[in-house]
């Protein structure tokens, strides 16, 4: 079993960006949901694929909270955890925070056109059209 994995929609060329960004500047290994085996889906929710998932030997963290806990643990976000943990203990922060995320995610085409890498799970796809 894998201690500490982020699980992401790797059809995706924003959340692929994400991915990405969080793997370069972390220790947090990225695994994309057409990659998963077994011991990781087991850890995820039924529902895993409307949203992004940070599992830890302690928590499983989804949505929102997946990415500020990822951030947290990156190089960048490091300096900034006493404050995410501050700011964890108020009911109108976390929901402030999945609010974002549902809004982010729910327009992610179009965020897609500023922050976007080829996903994994397209590698390879043929961008041509086929005449049958």
């Amino acid at each position: 079993m894998r201690d500490t994995v982020l699980v992401y929609d790797d059809d995706c060329g924003f959340c692929t960006w994400w991915a990405e960004f969080f793997d370069e500047r972390s220790d947090v290994p990225i695994v994309g949901f057409s990659d998963l085996e077994s011991d990781l889906e087991d850890r995820l929710p039924e529902d895993y694929e409307r949203c992004s998932h940070l599992l830890t030997p302690e928590a499983r963290y989804s949505c929102g909270a997946s990415i500020e806990e990822t951030f947290a643990r990156s190089s960048v976000g490091r300096p900034l955890r006493p404050l995410v943990d501050r700011l964890r203990r108020y009911d109108t922060y976390t929901t402030l925070r999945e609010g974002a995320y549902r809004r982010i995610a729910h327009n992610r085409a179009v965020w897609g056109r500023v922050l976007s890498k080829t996903p994994p799970a397209r590698e390879g796809e043929s961008t041509e059209a086929s005449i049958e």
